[in-house]
């Protein structure tokens, strides 16, 4: 039996974009505190912060005049997406000149599977350090890169050396350079599920790879099989040329306003088995349901849980979805709009089995 072919998967991670490319195309701001969001004198939030900024704290979701209280010589500027994504174009289309196999996550985030296109170059380091080099001299911007075998650990190599980084994990480095990180690190650990892991006593991903795979199936179900390849490094997940799924909602708008909890709690029930047959018929499952309401003064709260374990389960995700409304006003005024949403998502059927279920014990 042969060996699988090395592969050779690169993560392209821009350096603070947003405002990196106001400072860019502004040199006044250079080494200021510069914060791309919403107005700080009202309800705006932070959007992205440069470097300068994130040394007070301040960090993208943060309200804005939170950020301000934090640093008051901060300088907000407002979003400009169109150029953004102009930039972002830009930026992709050097990557294209290395390999047709892109990935993006997003307008500053991509993955590239040079395995087959090195070209005139050595390794993939080579080709990261080029194109490194290209982003500089070119669009005046940097570029971190994660060079590894595989998207988990690439992934997890571009934000070591940030800004301006490049770390490069071999095949035979990859348990060693996993083995001290937290839990959190691994891509589909949640909030809920460190915490709960943190219960068990385990913190790192070493600790976490003692537990056997009957053990982690056995506590997680179906989830337990894909930690225990995460914390070993192995993840065989393709470089996508199309845009990954990243939320699946459904949402409905009523002709008359509703205010019976129960009918509120009927109609979740309906559009979570909505949700779950989307992500059931595109074999995924969600680490994160939303649910959305909207007053008839149109303003429009939203709750969010993250699960303990992902799932595509129609009664789990309804059950998440009819605890989170609860945490809204739709109990004591009247509702216009529902909506639920699943975000995280990863690849997989899981049920709803969670960490807390007696039986996983």
């Amino acid at each position: 039996m042969t060996d699988p072919p090395l592969r050779r998967i690169l993560h392209c991670d821009m350096d603070c974009f947003y405002a990196a490319v106001h400072t860019r195309d502004d040199p006044s701001l250079e080494g200021k505190p510069v914060v791309v969001g919403g107005d700080p004198s009202g309800r705006g939030v932070v959007a992205a912060a440069n470097y300068e900024a994130r040394k007070y704290g301040i960090h993208s979701a943060m309200p804005a005049a939170q950020a301000r209280r934090k640093c008051p010589k901060t300088i907000f500027l407002r979003p400009e997406f169109k150029l953004y994504r102009e930039e972002s174009q830009q930026i992709f289309a050097i990557y294209g000149e290395y390999t047709p196999l892109i990935q993006p996550l997003s307008l500053d985030e991509a993955f590239l599977d040079v395995s087959e296109h090195l070209a005139e170059f050595n390794s993939a380091t080579e080709v990261a350090e080029d194109i490194r080099r290209r982003v500089r001299e070119e669009r005046r911007l940097t570029v971190s890169v994660g060079v590894a075998p595989n998207k988990l650990v690439a992934k997890i190599a571009s934000d070591f050396r940030k800004p301006d980084g490049l770390t490069v994990v071999r095949p035979h480095e990859v348990e060693a350079f996993l083995a001290p990180l937290p839990v959190r690190r691994l891509y589909g650990i949640g909030p809920a599920a460190e915490r709960s892991l943190h219960e068990m006593g385990i913190t790192t991903v070493e600790e976490l790879r003692g537990l056997s795979i009957d053990r982690l199936m056995a506590r997680f179900g179906n989830w337990g099989r894909v930690l225990w390849e995460r914390v070993r490094g192995i993840d065989d997940r393709p470089v996508h040329t199309h845009r990954e799924r990243k939320s699946l909602s459904t949402e409905r708008t009523f002709a008359e306003n509703v205010k019976d909890l129960d009918e509120i709690d009927r109609i979740l029930d309906t559009m979570a088995d909505e949700v779950a047959k989307g992500l059931k018929k595109r074999h995924l499952a969600a680490s994160t349901i939303t649910v959305k309401v909207r007053y008839p003064d149109f303003t429009t709260p939203t709750r969010s849980h993250s699960l303990p374990v992902p799932t595509s389960d129609a009664a789990t995700i309804g059950a998440a979805a009819r605890e989170l409304v609860r945490r809204t006003d739709a109990a004591r005024q009247s509702v216009r709009l529902l909506g639920v949403g699943a975000s995280n998502l990863v690849p997989g059927e899981l049920g709803q089995r969670t960490l807390f279920d007696d039986s996983a014990h």
